[in-house]
């Protein structure tokens, strides 16, 4: 998939490079931003759904690992090097409407995606005056092959239309505009919000 991505790029004679690594990877993420980059878009997410009082350490852990410690620390070191660089730069975390509100059998996703908008929030503050813009993304359900298991659940479709204002799940290129918003110079005085693309799920 990352090939197939570069190699679309080099279609548009733009320069692309595919960099594979394990986020969880803390030093080979701190590696990989030595080098300052203007704009990063982190998109990685775990989610282990379940009862609360079923839920295990193990999928507790994992779950934090990937939608919270990750992206703290690629945030921090994407911003020090930017920092060091003296240069301006906007990061992009794709979090969730679940970051704002609860739902059935996701309260260690929830957890994580609350916790992600106030550590956005917090370096807001601390970047800002250098240039260094932070925001997320916040998605309703959006139709990938990730997700279709819980579309072909008829319950779950049922509470997942009654909450969409809009009458349809979300598609993959309902986000692209928000991304390449945040990513531009369109939005060079935002930072520290959350875009919500949640279809009016969290207007009550």
């Amino acid at each position: 998939m990352l090939e197939a991505a570069v190699d679309a790029l080099a279609s548009q004679n733009l320069s692309a490079e595919a960099l594979p690594l394990d986020q969880t990877d803390l030093g080979a993420v701190e590696e990989a931003f030595e080098t300052p980059f203007e704009i990063v878009l982190n998109s990685a997410g775990l989610a282990r759904h379940s009862p609360a009082v079923e839920t295990t350490p193990e999928d507790f852990d994992a779950v934090m690992n990937i939608n919270l410690r990750s992206a703290y620390f690629l945030s921090a070191y994407a911003a020090r090097a930017l920092l060091k660089a003296g240069r301006r730069g906007s990061i992009i975390h794709v979090s969730s409407q679940m970051g704002h509100v609860g739902g059935v059998d996701r309260a260690v996703y929830s957890a994580t995606k609350h916790a992600l908008e106030g550590m956005v929030k917090s370096m807001a503050i601390e970047w800002g005056k250098s240039g260094i813009r932070i925001n997320t993304i916040c998605p309703t359900f959006i139709r990938t092959p990730l997700t279709e298991p819980t579309f072909a659940n008829p319950e779950r479709l049922a509470w997942i239309m009654e909450k969409i204002k809009l009458d349809r799940v979300g598609e993959v290129e309902d986000i692209m505009g928000a991304a390449v918003y945040l990513a531009s110079d369109a939005s060079a005085m935002v930072t520290g919000i959350s875009m919500l693309i949640d279809g009016g799920w969290t207007a009550g």
